[in-house]
């Protein structure tokens, strides 16, 4: 998959009745993330927060936590992320908005992961 600048991801996802946390990862490769977006119902002290960061060469940067939590265990949802070379937008499940620096700066980027609770639904690139 190739998401480019002006792209939408379209992400359709269920978190487990139990899950604890799931996570999106966009970028080049496993070492060189452009975005992790995590959405934490309840991990590493975090309760119902969304964590994003990135990674270059391997080494996380600082991490960005955002209060809105629109996220609900074991109901589908789906978020809409954009980009540019400067920020990753993010259209949360209840409409809001978040952003997050794209510190690679980059404009295309072929490496997609996801991990964690929850299962994917559905994927639409335009």
């Amino acid at each position: 998959m190739s998401f480019k600048e002006g792209h939408e991801l379209k992400i359709r996802v269920k978190p487990k009745d139990d899950c604890s946390t799931f996570a999106i990862n966009i970028g080049h490769d496993s070492d060189n993330i452009a975005m992790h977006f995590n959405p934490r119902f309840e991990h590493e002290g975090d309760y119902n927060t969304i964590v994003c960061n990135s990674a270059s060469g391997g080494c996380w940067g600082d991490e960005h936590r955002e209060m809105k939590f629109p996220f609900v265990r074991g109901e589908e949802c789906k978020f809409y992320i954009n980009y540019n070379n400067e920020q990753f937008y993010i259209k949360l499940p209840d409409g809001s908005m978040m952003n997050f620096p794209n510190r690679l700066g980059d404009v295309k980027y072929k490496y997609f992961d996801v991990t964690g609770d929850a299962r994917i639904i559905g994927l639409k690139l335009k």
